[in-house]
């Protein structure tokens, strides 16, 4: 039995909407299934959900896209109840120069800039459809900031490549207007570094008959925000 995941995330990187197929030779009801997996797994592993699919569904290449949300802690200190899930950041970041830099990101581009050294893809060529920052209060000086991105898909750390860069940006060190010739130079040293994992998170995987989901996640976070 092979389980066949809709992608594979780095050490470090968190999952809330991880999604995984697999070929069952044996028929199971989904809520048994559940139940088992649930008492197989480690604490930090849950099943939420298991849902019969078409034959012939395969978790990765039925994705149509993919909904990441990167957290950085903008403060002179943060919780360690934190800490693992957030990129700790001293000093003040420019929020509005970062916003119109993830901004500039929307569309189909060539995103070897932002992709790991090594890396083998038959294309660089990738489309994000959704890319927005806020940013909520800690305290006087503090900010909780979100960065959230939507894509067909993604090259390996290329959304941690893109939030090093914003940072990068809000600090004053690179300017917001650079992201254009960041993506126009295909050159992985002109974009920042790479933000650390703990701050990633996968939140969804979307497939065909879910459209109107991906926008009232969305829609509700704005309301949040």
């Amino acid at each position: 039995m092979t389980v066949i995941g809709a992608g594979r995330t780095d050490a470090g990187v968190h999952a809330l909407g991880q999604v995984a197929s697999v070929h069952l030779t044996d028929p199971i009801e989904a809520f048994e299934l559940r139940r088992a997996l649930n008492a197989t797994l480690p604490p930090d592993v849950r099943a939420l959900a298991v849902d019969p699919a078409p034959d012939g569904f395969n978790a990765q290449y039925a994705a149509h896209s993919k909904y990441y949300r990167y957290r950085i802690i903008s403060d002179e200190l943060i919780s360690p109840f934190e800490r693992r899930f957030a990129w700790h950041v001293h000093g003040p970041l420019d929020l509005v120069a970062m916003r119109r830099a993830a901004d500039g990101l929307k569309g189909r581009h060539d995103f070897s800039a932002f992709q790991s050294t090594g890396s083998r893809v038959v294309t660089t060529m990738r489309e994000i459809t959704f890319s927005q920052l806020s940013a909520s209060s800690l305290n006087e000086t503090g900010l909780d900031i979100v960065y959230e991105v939507i894509g067909e898909g993604f090259l390996r750390h290329m959304i941690r490549a893109i939030v090093g860069t914003l940072v990068e940006i809000g600090a004053g060190r690179v300017k917001a207007d650079a992201v254009e010739k960041i993506l126009a130079s295909r050159d992985r040293q002109h974009a920042g570094p790479t933000a650390p994992a703990r701050g990633l998170i996968l939140v969804a995987v979307y497939y065909d008959g879910h459209e109107a989901r991906v926008r009232t996640d969305i829609d509700r976070d704005e309301e949040l925000a």
